[in-house]
This record gives C-alpha cells, sequence and structure tokens, in this order.
C-alpha cells in the first residue's frame, strides 16, 4: 500500500530530522537565555499541543514537510525579527528575545541547527559501526576486465590503492565513490604493488547505469572487481573517529555532485523533491533498519548544507546578515533586509517547482498525460 509503504516512512523519517534540526536551535537558543515561543513539528493547521514549564508551545501541524522554532521577537517563522513588538516588550522581555541578543549569540543559535544534523549523523554512524559494525572491502584489485581503463593504465590483480586523485583511499568504497563521479576525467593514482609505490593514470569510462524507474544516471568506471570482504565492530573511540572520517566523505561528496549540476556536467534532473524523498524513505524502509539508519544519515547531512546556503529565509542566509553585522557593526539597512528576505523566498519557491517538475519527470507522471 502507497500509504504503508512509502508515506508514513517518509514522515517517519523526516520528522525525525526535522526535530533533531530544531532542537539544535531550541537547546542552544535556552542555554543563550533566549525565550522559546513555539516549537513546531509540521506546518498549518495544528493537530496537537502542550505546554512545558518553560511556557514553549510544542505543536504538531498536519503538514509534516518541516518544522521551525520561534523565539520572542520573532515576527513569523522565518525569524524576521519584529521590530514594533520588541519596541512594547517589558525590559525583563526584551532581554530574553532573540532581536536584541550580541551577534555572536544569534550566529550560535543559527548555526546550531545544521550542527544538530550533522552530529546526529556522526552519532548514528559510531552507534552503527560499534553494534552492527562496519562493511567495507579492502581497496585491493580482485581482477581486471579485459580492455577496461584499468588494463590500459597497467593495474593488475593484487595491486592496492593508497591514494586516487588527491584522496586517501581507505577502502573499495572509497573508490567506488570517487570514480562513480568522474567519467572520462583523468586521475592521477598511488597503488601499492608488493611494497613498491606505482604511480598510474586512470580515466574511467562514462557509462549509464539505469536505476528502478529505468532512467539513466552518467557514472565513471575502471574495470576492476574487489577482493574480499570484511565486517569490523569497532571501539567507541575507533568508530566516533570513523563516523567522522565518513561524515566528511559524504559532505565532499555531496559538493562534488552540487558542483557538476553546476557545471553540467551532471544533469540537474538529479535534483529530487518532496516525491521522490518519499519513494526512496519507503524503498529503504523495506530493505530493513540498518538500510533506513543509512538513509537517514545522508539525509541528514544534505539538510544541514542546504539550510546553511547563503540564502535568505534559510539558516545559511541568517548567518550571511549576522556575519556582516559583525564586521560592520550594525545591522544591515531594515530595506536590504527586507528585500533579500522576500528574494530569498522567491528563489526557495522556484527551487521547490524545479524540484518538483524533476519529480514528476523522474516519476514519468508527464507521460500519462503525453505533455
Amino acid at each position: 500500500m502507497l500509504l504503508l509503504d512509502y508515506i508514513l516512512p517518509f514522515i517517519a523519517i523526516l520528522s525525525v530530522l526535522v526535530f533533531v534540526h530544531e532542537y539544535g536551535h531550541f537547546w542552544v537558543a535556552r542555554r543563550c537565555g533566549v525565550h522559546v515561543e513555539v516549537f513546531s513539528i509540521g506546518f498549518g493547521r495544528e493537530l496537537l499541543h502542550w505546554h512545558d514549564r518553560h511556557g514553549t508551545r510544542w505543536r504538531v501541524a498536519l503538514l509534516p514537510l518541516g518544522g521551525y522554532v520561534r523565539m520572542r521577537g520573532d515576527a513569523d517563522e522565518t525569524s524576521a525579527p519584529d521590530e514594533v513588538a520588541v519596541l512594547a516588550m517589558t525590559p525583563e522581555e526584551r532581554a530574553t528575545a532573540f532581536p536584541t541578543q550580541p551577534v555572536l549569540k544569534r550566529i550560535a543559535i543559527v548555526i546550531a541547527g545544521p550542527a544538530a544534523n550533522i552530529l546526529f549523523a556522526i552519532v548514528i554512524m559510531a552507534a552503527t559501526f560499534m553494534t552492527l559494525g562496519q562493511s567495507y572491502t579492502p581497496p585491493v584489485v580482485g581482477e581486471v576486465i579485459a580492455g577496461s581503463p584499468a588494463e590500459q593504465a597497467g593495474m593488475q590483480p593484487g595491486d592496492r590503492f593508497v591514494r586516487l586523485n588527491g584522496e586517501s583511499v581507505q577502502r573499495f568504497e572509497d573508490l567506488q565513490r570517487i570514480v562513480a563521479l568522474r567519467p572520462g576525467e583523468t586521475m592521477k593514482a598511488e597503488i601499492d604493488r608488493t611494497g613498491a609505490a606505482i604511480h598510474l593514470e586512470l580515466t574511467p569510462e562514462r557509462i549509464e547505469q539505469k536505476d528502478s524507474f529505468g532512467n539513466a544516471q552518467p557514472i565513471g568506471r575502471i574495470g576492476i572487481t574487489r577482493k574480499g570482504y570484511e565486517q569490523t565492530v569497532h571501539d567507541p573511540i575507533t568508530a566516533v573517529l570513523e563516523a567522522c572520517r565518513q561524515t566528511w566523505a559524504l559532505v565532499g561528496t555531496i559538493f562534488d555532485v552540487i558542483g557538476q549540476i553546476v557545471t553540467g556536467e551532471r544533469s540537474s534532473g538529479e535534483i529530487g523533491g518532496v516525491a521522490r524523498i518519499a519513494h526512496m524513505s519507503g524503498e529503504v524502509a523495506q530493505h530493513g533498519f540498518a538500510a533506513t539508519l543509512n538513509f537517514m544519515v545522508l539525509l541528514s547531512i544534505n539538510l544541514a548544507l542546504i539550510n546553511l546556503l547563503p540564502v535568505p529565509m534559510l539558516d545559511g542566509g541568517h548567518l550571511l546578515f549576522f556575519l556582516i553585522e559583525a564586521l560592520r557593526g550594525k545591522p544591515l539597512p531594515d530595506k536590504v533586509r527586507d528585500t533579500s528576505l522576500k528574494f530569498g523566498f522567491g528563489l526557495v519557491i522556484v527551487l521547490m517547482v524545479f524540484a518538483s517538475w524533476n519529480d514528476l519527470v523522474y516519476f514519468r507522471v508527464l507521460e500519462f498525460f503525453n505533455v
């Protein structure tokens, strides 16, 4: 069923990640002495609510596509300052309002949301590595396919990758990630061949890999197979360090993909919207708890990076405003700030429409209407 297989897993996964993000803002705001008026999961009509002992209204709303924390002095969910309300406050209320806080406190509160998503990803991965273990394959060549870029470069079975394209390669999965993102791009490889350091140049061939809907996705391939398979359960310290390393690698991969989309090396059709995320949520949920956790890690990192984009309305836009204020010694003029927020709102709407259009194409909905 569509509801059980896709919609409910999507709502559950997104709600957890939104809660983590907003709780980051909430927790740091409380530590900075700012009063939080509303903590909302979802938008629109309120389904249920309660108040905590500090007076914060916790609410769950009808549309589970995000959330927000509204602090004292905010005009709306975008955290635009309500200057009229601030002027009407008592001295005690003004002392706990967000707009009246020192700029460094406001920066800390804004950055806490994305930071919470990154920390969540690290914690989940570290916990998984300590319990279920980390599955990986050593970066050792099992077989070199005849006529492949690897054979043309002179690779041999038993070769162990040390570095590729300037990146350290510790697992076969690292190798796959680097190669897949760079079809047709010549890269320098450092190989360990029975103790001797060998330097080669590899140019992955470009292939079209089809997804479950038959849509082609370009990836790179060098034509080798892996050798062996290992499962390692880490101790707490190693698990955290490895989780940080994996998080950093995922951040780099995401930036690589974004850069390739901007330069035209990858199709902008890979940008998905709500429908595609819902579909992926359902797919991974059917593969079990571990697959769902892995998907949540990836989605949490994506959510953090998207929110850090310097776009007004997003955390990155507010952060940019506050950094400029810190440099200028005073806030930006109201007119500049208001115009930027309107521009940011428009840009977010355009991106949402574009992503939704990609979803319609991805799921071939337009073919039904012969568009």
